[in-house]
């Protein structure tokens, strides 16, 4: 038997969720020819079969979850037991039995070790109660799953409903939030922006960017990596730039490279290209990798200020809220302006608060200036 398992989707991408089958088992196939369509927490990527071959076993139903390394289709082989013509062997304890060769090495699954958990009359209670065993917290001893486990989650179905785990982009978007809260120091610093001098029609996003480029340039400690790890920074002479995109499908933030170096026009192409792409999720893994900062335009949407998450490595994101007229000083007269609300929150255990004012600072200037070629170039 010869196994194809889930390769590395790029970026060390650990599981993939089974979005659509191209073959089924008895198929023929032929190299590169597409095996299946997973969603990973990035893109929606096609898998292409590594051989030809007849298949004989596919691996997990559409909506199923699969880990990187894990088996994904199986060949009809009449090897027995030849490892050199693939990357690896599992080895088995049972001398009689054949070895099993799979192609793309990777570590063994984990799907063995998850049903240890529950004894076969607990998995056969849950399958009674209609209880889904995955992600079940167990109480008995080493995490084993206990009857009084699937007792209680079915009487919590029972009274709330069946809970819907969370899959592809929203799965992935709820463990870099636990990572980031787990890990990163934030601050959050706050200010407003008085824009009144901006005509009709400006791209604010654009402005924000240019923005953004200029302050990164006047205080370089916030386009910066930091490794919590070995407490050390990673200053970058590039500005790639993160923008949150909203979708139905959850959070996504394409990434604009070198914003310092680049016209206006050609980053509102680029990143009208990206949305494009990630609302149609065809948009590359890599072009959702490598931010040094990110931008989170939410007042598009609605509210004020807020406390924008910050992903390690990264140590800060701009958060800019809904752009609203309201009663301001100007020359100890009131008068009534268009302003913009902005949130800054940085990570202080790679940056100061001095340094976060001053980068602040700077964004405000810039966004204040009168419009011109210059001020967003």
């Amino acid at each position: 038997m010869k196994y194809f398992k889930l390769p590395d989707l790029g970026e060390g991408l650990p599981e993939a969720e089974i979005v659509e089958w191209h073959v089924k088992e008895g198929d023929e196939v032929k190299t590169d020819q597409i095996l299946a369509s997973v969603e990973t927490a990035k893109a929606i990527v096609e898998v292409p079969s590594p051989q030809d071959g007849v298949i004989a076993h596919l691996f997990g139903d559409v909506g199923d979850t699969i880990h990187t390394g894990e088996p994904l289709v199986e060949y009809i082989s009449e090897e027995s037991d030849d490892s050199g013509t693939v990357v690896g062997e599992i080895p088995t304890a049972d001398s009689t039995a054949a070895g099993d060769d799979f192609i793309i090495g990777a570590a063994p699954s984990t799907r063995a070790h998850q049903s240890a958990r529950a004894t076969p009359a607990v998995r056969a209670l849950a399958k009674r109660l209609n209880v889904d065993l995955n992600g079940l917290q167990g109480s008995g001893r080493e995490g084993a799953i206990t009857p009084q486990d699937v007792e209680q989650a079915a009487n919590m179905n029972r009274t709330h409903g069946h809970a819907k785990p969370l899959r592809g982009v929203r799965k992935q978007m709820a463990k870099t939030m636990a990572l980031a809260h787990a890990e990163v120091v934030p601050v959050t610093l706050c200010e407003d922006a008085d824009i009144h001098s901006w005509p009709k029609g400006t791209d604010i996003t654009m402005r924000l960017v240019n923005a953004i480029a200029a302050a990164c340039k006047a205080e370089p400690a916030l386009n910066t990596w930091f490794d919590g790890n070995n407490l050390s920074r990673r200053q970058h002479r590039k500005i790639n730039l993160g923008v949150a995109v909203d979708t139905d499908q959850g959070l996504f933030v394409p990434v604009l490279r070198d914003i310092g170096r680049r016209s206006s026009e050609e980053l509102r192409a680029g990143l009208d290209q990206m949305r494009a792409d990630v609302k149609a999720r065809t948009i590359p893994p890599k072009e959702l990798q490598g931010a040094t900062i990110t931008l989170s335009n939410f007042g598009t949407i609605a509210g004020r200020y807020a406390s924008p998450v910050v992903v390690p490595p990264q140590v800060a994101i701009l958060g800019a809220g809904v752009i609203r007229e309201q009663p301001v000083a100007v020359n100890g007269e009131l008068v009534v302006h268009r302003v913009m609300p902005l949130s800054l929150t940085f990570d202080h255990r790679a940056a100061t608060g001095g340094e976060a004012a001053r980068f602040m600072g700077e964004i405000i200037r810039v966004l204040e200036q009168e419009f011109s070629e210059e001020s967003i170039g």
